[in-house]
């Protein structure tokens, strides 16, 4: 019975079964807390402590579920091309968006957390809180950031952006598809990403390119920040 626990068959099924019941019950109920990648990573990091299972096993078995996170990351690319007379069209408020969207989103990090007396290393940990996880992992850890803090940071802005981002935007009255697609990927990266391809392909696609956008600035504006900082 331990063995087949443990067996790379059982942990892929288990996660893959996990989520597809996790979105069920997101769908019906629209609970935050039911969110399907938070509840599902959840129910994971329970299992693994209640079975004695190591993280490195449960890793192995579940390897090809990030090289079909990795293929559907290059996907997004198909959604951009679709949409590429419109990309250019705006090339300038897109790039403005992102330099923008880039120092507020670090700028707010920073400028709170120091209000609160927080060290260095917190600080530089959570300030990439909008991108991608490795690319803020890639990001903060030269500088000092610890690994942990910034993975979980970035997780839950993924999570709370892609089940509040739509209505905050509904509220303060933005409707226009490029602008509710860029603004989903350039707070919320993946998972943002995600829900903004439910809206639509045009939302799909400038979240996606926000989300690359927004990493690619991020890695050039921290480490001018930190060296200003500090």
């Amino acid at each position: 019975m331990r063995a087949f626990i443990e067996s790379d068959i059982f942990l892929l099924t288990m996660t893959v079964g996990l989520f597809i019941l996790s979105g069920y019950l997101f769908r019906k109920t629209r609970l935050m807390l039911l969110h399907p990648v938070l509840l599902t990573a959840a129910a994971v990091i329970v299992f693994l402590k209640v079975a004695d299972i190591d993280y490195q096993t449960y890793k192995g078995a579940v390897s090809i579920l990030d090289f079909a996170l990795g293929m559907s990351v290059v996907s997004l690319g198909y959604l951009m091309y679709e949409q590429v007379s419109k990309l250019k069209s705006a090339t300038l408020p897109i790039l403005g968006a992102t330099v923008v969207g880039c120092i507020v989103g670090i700028g707010m990090v920073v400028g709170i957390a120091a209000l609160f007396g927080m060290e260095r290393d917190i600080i530089t940990s959570i300030a990439p809180k909008s991108v991608t996880v490795p690319i803020a992992i890639a990001v903060s850890e030269p500088l000092g950031g610890v690994v942990a803090v910034t993975s979980v940071v970035v997780f839950c802005t993924g999570v709370l952006g892609s089940i509040c981002g739509v209505k905050l935007l509904s509220l303060f009255g933005v409707t226009d598809p490029m602008a509710r697609g860029f603004a989903l990927g350039a707070a919320s990266h993946g998972i943002g990403t995600a829900r903004a391809i439910e809206l639509g392909v045009v939302e799909g696609a400038m979240s996606g390119l926000a989300m690359a956008l927004t990493g690619f600035g991020t890695a050039l504006l921290l480490p001018l920040v930190e060296r200003y900082l500090y």
